[in-house]
């Protein structure tokens, strides 16, 4: 089932297609963050993002493919708060239509030729104070 046809996560996945920039953490070797642009695959759940391997963050992934990050609405209105929250697996993408995706949505990626990876999603939590202060919408893959 996808995970979008779960009538409360759609909120979830119209929050993650508003935005382009993640941040990223990793733990390898040492803790490391960073921001990075995403497509996103709804079919798979996955964020697919593009990084040199020799950053920090995935020469950690080396070492330890469990990822976290977020995704936030910057606002200092407290009632129009959203963000995400995610935990997952770091993985090369291999899949055609998934490179497609991300470069579709960033074309002048492409004359870069980018090394892409897929961040495999196994929990969201989403904090939405449009629907009430702290209110939270949680997806757990099923496996």
């Amino acid at each position: 089932m996808r995970w979008k046809e779960m009538a409360m996560d759609e909120k979830i996945e119209k929050f993650i297609s508003k935005h382009h920039l993640l941040s990223l953490a990793t733990f390898g070797e040492s803790l490391w963050c960073c921001s990075a642009f995403y497509a996103f695959d709804a079919d798979a759940v996955v964020f697919i993002i593009a990084s040199d391997e020799q950053t920090v963050h995935i020469q950690n992934s080396k070492l330890n493919i469990r990822v976290a990050g977020t995704i936030a609405h910057e606002t200092k209105v407290v009632g129009k708060i959203q963000g995400i929250q995610f935990v997952g697996e770091i993985h090369a993408v291999e899949d055609e239509r998934q490179k497609n995706l991300y470069l579709k949505r960033f074309p002048y990626a492409r004359a870069m030729n980018p090394t892409l990876w897929k961040l495999e999603l196994d929990i969201i939590k989403m904090t939405d104070n449009t629907l009430g202060f702290g209110k939270k919408l949680i997806w757990k893959r099923e496996f």
